[in-house]
């Protein structure tokens, strides 16, 4: 399709958004880029449709049918409506939880979501203002409801905005639910057949009740109180980053008996602009810069942060030098992990059925930590709906313990089903407190853990191609390394290469290939070497980019030793991005 096809196509797609069935303010928005000499913005908007996914939407909010706003969201919500009434045709009431973050026009959005549910003769359990994504999954069991909705667009910029469905079980929604819901939203063809007027009566407000059941929930996750107590005075910084943990992770810290809680000011205003950092997301060590200062000025012990739906963790330790040093995800599953395993071996209750999760671009040294302590290990696809699903299929048969992923999320119970940063920040101050007991900090754990269990360096590389022409360009990378895969990495060579988008695990020294037991295809790739790195490559299916995961694997024979191997290591890692291309 050359440019002026396309410009006549997204135009005559423009113009049905001119139609009595959109507001005045959508209408003009829409004239407006329709009369711009330039049609990018244009195009943008409109040359598809904002897709309902298997995670459900996300996008920039504004006018067009690939932007996130009152029609997408209530597209969305109507099919799902319609899947709902479909599944639970049996049930004299079918009820739902629409729950939402900070984010501009998230509250807008999760009213009119329980509004059309409630015009579809659906029971909304609407929160009464923002709540953490780990509470929504929590109160769709606690209520006994079937399916779930939260206005969330996570850490991405401040311009997003997202739309995740949730099932019965409190996960996010996997097959066959995910297709079934996605035919339901498709076949909406007309903004007339949203049913945007509510029925009140079937409306109800959730809030502190909701809360109190879920911290209580939290608090019994503690495995050692003791010593909660004994450093209740451990000098915690906790930055919300603007969003919706602002509440309920000091309260569940002080429910384990922390109490002295530094915040910093000026981030515990809730605002979807998120105006003291430029990305919301603890990932990124620019969004922990005022924690650390806070951290400096009051010789802080340890740093937390979430994110602003307060799903993933951010954590920030102290060095001997009085300097401060951001973990990564990998490094804070392993710590969360190791503690809760040695914890329950201390504790004589580790029975021999119980397990953990960790997802396929997740560091392999998870696995040694299971097997050191003889737990199993399962490996699933990356999102925590997948490690949601590995919990769903063995309940009843092996207890679940924890699981975790590269991209700082956790979740170290069951009785909800997404990642948890209120839990998982009440456990990690937990481990500080008996760390401390032991004359030890979380870098001197994590070189323990190395010790014992093999190092690994790990780093995540993004690579951003925005737009149509970016997406274009993504499928096209993924297609280069598919036909042309490396074949050394680092200077050591690619003996095993798994490609999920069709199962295929090639030995490539054998000559042999195998078919992988997964629950469905993906697209991702990974690359193992003689020595243990490991690549995955995989576009996101959120955000306009390609990932790579890269960690390279050596032995620390001592401690002593951690620092010189880490530098070895970041030059190892260096070379295998060279090879990469990145």
């Amino acid at each position: 399709m050359n440019n002026d096809e396309l410009i006549a196509q997204v135009t005559a797609k423009a113009q049905s958004w001119l139609t009595n069935g959109y507001d005045e303010e959508t209408k003009a928005e829409v004239r407006r880029m329709l009369e711009a000499e330039d049609k990018t913005e244009l195009i943008e908007c409109f040359y598809k449709d904002l897709e309902f996914g298997t995670g459900g939407l996300r996008g920039i909010m504004g006018a067009g049918s690939n932007r996130m706003n009152i029609y997408t969201v209530g597209s969305a919500t109507q099919g799902l409506a319609n899947y709902l009434k479909e599944a639970f045709k049996d049930l004299p009431q079918i009820s739902v939880v629409v729950g939402h973050d900070v984010r501009n026009n998230s509250r807008k959005f999760a009213e009119i979501v329980a509004n059309i549910f409630s015009a579809n003769g659906i029971k909304a359990y609407l929160f009464n203002d923002f709540r953490p994504t780990p509470e929504l999954s929590f109160a769709i069991r606690h209520l006994g409801c079937q399916s779930g909705v939260n206005i969330t667009a996570s850490h991405n910029p401040k311009e997003y905005n997202g739309y995740k469905a949730y099932w019965a079980d409190g996960a996010q929604i996997i097959s066959p639910h995910d297709t079934n819901i996605i035919d339901n939203v498709n076949r909406i063809q007309s903004v007339d057949e949203i049913k945007f007027n509510g029925n009140p009566d079937l409306i109800e407000i959730i809030g502190e009740a909701v809360d109190n059941a879920f911290l209580t929930e939290i608090k019994a996750l503690s495995l050692d109180p003791e010593v909660c107590r004994r450093h209740h005075d451990l000098k915690i910084v906790y930055t919300p980053i603007h969003g919706t943990g602002v509440k309920m992770i000091p309260d569940s810290l002080r429910n384990y008996g922390f109490d002295n809680i530094i915040h910093v000011p000026e981030q515990d205003i809730p605002s979807g602009d998120f105006p003291t950092v430029e990305s919301p997301n603890p990932e990124v060590p620019s969004a922990m810069a005022m924690a650390i200062a806070k951290a400096k000025e009051v010789n802080a012990d340890v740093i937390f942060a979430s994110d602003p739906d307060a799903d993933r963790i951010g954590c920030v330790v102290r060095l001997k030098n009085g300097e401060y040093q951001l973990l990564n995800g990998n490094q804070i599953v392993m710590i969360l992990l190791n503690y809760i395993m040695v914890r329950y071996r201390e504790m004589g209750r580790l029975q021999g059925n119980e397990f953990v999760v960790k997802t396929i671009v997740t560091t392999e040294t998870i696995k040694a930590i299971a097997e050191n302590n003889n737990v199993k290990m399962y490996d699933c696809y990356t999102g925590f709906k997948w490690i949601a699903s590995v919990i769903r299929d063995l309940e009843g048969r092996e207890r679940y313990i924890g699981g975790g992923e590269e991209s700082y999320g956790f979740l170290a119970e069951d009785f909800a089903r997404d990642k948890d940063a209120v839990s998982a920040v009440s456990l990690m101050a937990e481990i500080a407190a008996w760390a401390k007991d032991r004359g030890m900090d979380f870098l001197s754990m994590l070189q323990d853990i190395y010790v014992q269990n093999g190092f690994s360096l790990e780093e995540g590389i993004s690579v951003v191609r925005k737009g149509k022409s970016g997406a274009e360009e993504i499928q096209q990378m993924m297609k280069n390394f598919r036909t042309n895969p490396p074949k050394s990495l680092g200077g050591s060579p690619v003996v095993t290469i798994k490609d999920y988008a069709d199962l295929n695990m090639t030995d490539v020294v054998a000559g042999k290939v195998e078919k992988m037991d997964m629950p469905t295809t993906s697209n991702v790739l990974q690359y193992f070497t003689a020595d243990g790195t490991k690549v995955s490559v995989r576009p996101s299916g959120t955000e306009p980019k390609i990932k790579f995961y890269i960690e390279v694997h050596d032995t620390l024979p001592s401690a002593e030793q951690y620092d010189e191997l880490t530098a070895k290591s970041h030059v190892k890692m260096e070379a295998v991005k060279k090879d990469l291309g990145i």
